[in-house]
């Protein structure tokens, strides 16, 4: 699994239409009516990557396995939603597991699809999603910092080393900011990520344009990237009905065409994955053989022990060390072997940093 991505936004901005379109799928009721979607819709996505195909040809591989990108369509939030309003916040429980959170801003005007504010406006819809969000992380740890202060008083270690974390987070909340914000040392952000708070999530907005702006976008998107910048968070535009269209577009040829046609060089997926990368700073790693060549995504600085865990967990507990050849030494040799002749496959320890395109066979013993 590549990550897993939250996809957020009032009713009817196009979440559904989107997902589908990203996951190739009909799962997801997409109408022109707000709340739609009354329960989370999953569906998963091979990630893109050109150095696969190359890796595969290379060492003749039966198979090609991609890694994998899982979306998760969330029900429309409105205002109170943190209170029951709309469909209750009980969807907003489905995004306390999620890695990053996408959330859809409308900025396309269509009189036929009604707006539940009213009026398009990406800005006022962004600040009411997130203070819902913050709401609900606000009533939630406030309910465990009283939990935790009891513990405390009882001379619980733990319960002391959360409430340090909590304070500032709460203060931030309460001043309607989000927990992100809050500075804390490198080696207290588990603790952070512990507590499952949605606003501590990184987040990557997405402005949703009509067909003619796909390109360049237009006011309202270029608003949301302004807006996306002023929170430290990244932004892409895309059209969620080109998106739908690419999406029946099984022949490759073709939907580069189409692509071109309007002005494109990527799909809106890859700009969602790409984006999210960057979001929560992955890496892609190969390995490649004549049975199968299969990415694997794990987070920048991982070792080379914790890089094979996501193999099976006997690769790390038995490692022994890892064969390994850069991505572009492996193309400029031709392969494996070519690679081994010319001394360009380093055998790396417990201790090696894996690299973004390193192409490993990992050596364990249980």
């Amino acid at each position: 699994m590549g990550f897993n991505c939250g996809i957020v936004g009032l009713p009817n901005v196009g979440k559904s239409a989107l997902f589908n379109a990203l996951t190739a799928t009909e799962t997801a009721e997409a109408t022109k009516y707000p709340f739609s979607t009354r329960e989370p819709n999953l569906g998963r996505v091979a990630v893109p990557d050109e150095r696969l195909g190359v890796c595969a040809r290379l060492a003749k591989s039966a198979k090609i396995i991609p890694t994998q990108l899982e979306f998760i369509d969330i029900a429309g939030l409105v205002r109170g939603a943190s209170k029951g309003q709309g469909l209750g916040n009980q969807f907003l429980g489905h995004l306390r597991e999620v890695d990053a959170i996408a959330h859809l801003l409308r900025c396309f005007e269509d009189d036929n699809i009604v707006h539940v504010e009213g009026s398009v406006d990406p800005i006022r819809d962004a600040e009411t999603v997130e203070t819902e969000l913050m709401l609900a992380d606000l009533e939630s740890l406030e309910r465990r910092e009283i939990a935790a202060q009891k513990r405390a008083r009882g001379g619980e270690r733990e319960a002391k080393q959360q409430l340090e974390i909590m304070g500032p987070v709460l203060e931030a909340l309460r001043d309607g900011r989000p927990a992100r914000v809050v500075a804390l040392p490198d080696d207290r952000q588990r603790e952070l990520k512990a507590l499952q708070l949605l606003t501590a999530k990184p987040i990557l907005y997405i402005a949703n344009v009509d067909e003619v702006s796909a390109s360049e976008g237009n006011a309202l998107s270029r608003k949301v990237a302004d807006y996306a910048a002023s929170q430290g968070a990244p932004a892409v535009t895309i059209a969620a009905a080109i998106e739908a269209e690419l999406a029946v577009l099984a022949d490759p040829g073709e939907r580069r065409e189409f692509l071109e046609s309007l002005g494109l060089t990527e799909t809106g997926l890859d700009q969602v994955i790409h984006a999210g990368y960057g979001l929560l700073d992955l890496i892609t790693y190969f390995t490649a053989g004549p049975k199968e060549s299969r990415a694997w995504t794990i987070p920048r600085g991982t070792k080379a022990p914790q890089a094979a865990r996501v193999i099976h967990s006997d690769f790390e507990k038995g490692f022994i060390r890892a064969e390994t050849i850069a991505y572009d030494d492996f193309v400029a040799c031709r392969g494996e072997q070519g690679a081994k002749d010319a001394g360009k496959m380093r055998l790396e320890g417990a201790e090696y940093v894996v690299q973004d395109g390193d192409v490993m066979h990992f050596r364990f013993n249980v």
